[in-house]
């Protein structure tokens, strides 16, 4: 069941104001530059921002999330024919043959049992065709970004135009390593609505991420810095073997 700040329709609406300019999807785009991607599979597409850079390129995207509010708002945006949009999750993914396959926002630290994991690593290299890669992003445990979150207790306000004025505030609840949950709460100031949305993360370590790749049929091509959070992330780049 995905996290209300994606599932609920009215914080699915919000969600890009709150995120702001996603500088961190330039990575992903020039990933598929650099492996000649032509058929990319977003997993965990949310709001659909990755896709619609994807599809500006002149890429063909399948672009799939199981939050369906989210999923309505992405079919708003202008972009491009090229993106097939899709409800499900990332365990029982089409057979697409893409070229890459991508989990950006963190997504891959949602799956926070071993099975969960495991089965949405097979899923995708089930959906790659022969040779094609999976990229994504994970937060180092060793940065704690955990801490940084529970030190920033001011709410964030955003004006947003048709919606009125909403303050964000961002709660850690609890840290049981590998496991964080952290609880984002909505006051909308227009009817005085207040929605919350709790979420937790899986904080794995390097090698772990790595063992499981190996494991599950990949071979590590390549472990990044993310550029736009240097030494907060990895970026992983891992190719099918089978």
């Amino acid at each position: 069941m995905p996290d209300a700040i994606f599932a609920h329709s009215r914080l699915a609406l919000i969600y890009d104001e709150f995120e702001g300019d996603r500088e961190d999807l330039d990575v992903y785009v020039g990933i598929a530059d650099e492996l000649g991607a032509e058929v990319v599979l977003d997993v965990g597409c949310g709001t659909g921002q990755l896709a619609v850079l994807l599809a500006r390129t002149g890429r063909n995207v399948v672009a799939i999330d199981p939050a369906e509010a989210s999923l309505e708002v992405a079919k708003t945006k202008h972009a491009p024919p090229g993106i097939t949009w899709l409800h499900g999750d990332a365990a029982n993914l089409p057979a697409v043959a893409a070229d890459l396959a991508v989990m950006t926002g963190n997504v891959a630290q949602v799956f926070l049992t071993d099975n969960d994991w495991t089965d949405t690593l097979d899923s995708i290299r089930s959906a790659l065709g022969r040779g094609g890669h999976l990229a994504f992003e994970t937060r180092r445990p060793e940065r704690r970004a955990w801490a940084d979150w529970a030190a920033d207790t001011g709410p964030v306000i955003r004006d947003i135009p048709g919606i009125g004025r909403v303050e964000q505030r961002l709660e850690v609840r609890a840290v049981d390593l590998p496991l964080v949950s952290f609880r984002h709460t909505y006051s909308f100031a227009a009817d005085g609505a207040v929605v919350v949305s709790d979420s937790t993360l899986r904080f794995r370590e390097r090698a772990e991420v790595e063992s499981d790749l190996i494991s599950h049929g990949y071979r590590v091509c390549d472990i990044r810095d993310a550029p736009d959070r240097p030494g907060r992330e990895f970026v992983f780049i891992a190719e099918s073997t089978s």
